[in-house]
């Protein structure tokens, strides 16, 4: 057999190995994404929203809502004694629940804001079958709005967000364009270009290799997604939904961000200043994932209540 013959069989062979394998990656890749791990509040977490109700006189209260599809969400309302008026609404990162969110609930609610800290669909005690980053969760946040603006009535209601609940935040943009102004820290632009960072993080590499050699993964787990559950992973997409939205927005990514790069807030920011929408980006030098606020707290603080009060209605 000629060399040139053998080169191209061994060539064709290792080609098929790399796309079996690939597919392989790419379906457990989607399913490991759209069931993340289920952080269950316990009594330590109840005894701990209790407390951060009591030192700001407060009161709390469990709240639960019917999902577009069936499903149960839960949720805590904290409403301070002497109230501003506002309340936030505080959404976790994957695979975590709202107690996640307390720390953010205790400074807004020692400034008089109420707050309701939801468990997203598939996590804590929330309903779901799976987690969908945006895609089901727009739905889920405007049923929430709609649950403070009855429940409340409050001057404005706000949004604040980290990681996955930043995303989530601000993919609801398009369906609920009635906050007053949201804070998003570490949010992804897309769903499409966080998997390139996840799967080349898999093999510490960049982004580039996720969008190179292992982009029939991605192509696998987003076909995959659609046809197996419904879901379209590339209506996940936090970057158009600000660019199409007229809320004002405050992107908060730490320079040290090595989860979701702070390219991710940088492309978002490009994308709405190229359509004219009010959003404003914080890069703190020295903060990791989600960690403005362990980095810089007084500048945190200083910031996020600023762009809260500064877009208050009459």
């Amino acid at each position: 057999m000629k060399p040139a013959r053998i080169f191209l069989r061994w060539t064709l062979a290792l080609v098929g190995v790399w796309l079996v394998l690939t597919i392989a990656i790419g379906i457990f890749a989607a399913e490991a994404g759209l069931h993340p791990g289920r952080s269950v509040e316990g009594p330590t977490e109840e005894q701990l929203a209790q407390s951060v109700a009591a030192r700001n006189h407060a009161l709390i209260a469990d709240a639960s809502i019917t999902a577009a599809d069936g499903a149960t969400l839960q949720a805590w309302s904290i409403r301070p004694s002497s109230s501003n008026g506002d309340t936030v609404i505080l959404l976790h990162g994957v695979s975590d629940n709202r107690a996640g969110m307390l720390g953010s609930a205790d400074l807004l609610l020692r400034h008089g804001y109420a707050v309701l800290l939801p468990d997203a669909r598939a996590h804590g005690l929330s309903d779901g079958a799976i987690a969908t980053y945006g895609v089901k969760e727009a739905e889920d946040i405007r049923r929430w709005f709609n649950w403070i603006e009855q429940a409340e009535a409050p001057h404005c209601i706000d949004g604040l967000g980290e990681s996955m609940g930043a995303a989530q935040l601000l993919n609801s943009l398009s369906a609920e364009p009635g906050f007053c102004a949201v804070v998003a820290e570490s949010p992804f632009a897309s769903f499409r270009e966080a998997s390139y960072d996840r799967l080349g993080q898999q093999l510490n590499a960049g982004a580039l290799l996720g969008r190179t050699l292992l982009r029939p993964a991605v192509e696998t787990g987003f076909l995959y997604a659609r046809l197996k559950y419904g879901v379209n992973l590339d209506q996940a997409s936090p970057e158009n939904a600000v660019a199409a939205s007229h809320v004002p927005i405050l992107l908060i990514h730490g320079k040290k961000d090595t989860n979701l790069p702070p390219r991710h807030s940088e492309m978002i920011l490009a994308h709405s200043s190229a359509r004219g929408t009010a959003v404003a980006l914080w890069e703190p030098a020295e903060a990791e994932h989600c960690g403005a606020s362990e980095a810089e707290p007084a500048e945190y603080q200083r910031r996020v209540l600023a762009w809260f009060d500064s877009h208050r209605r009459p």
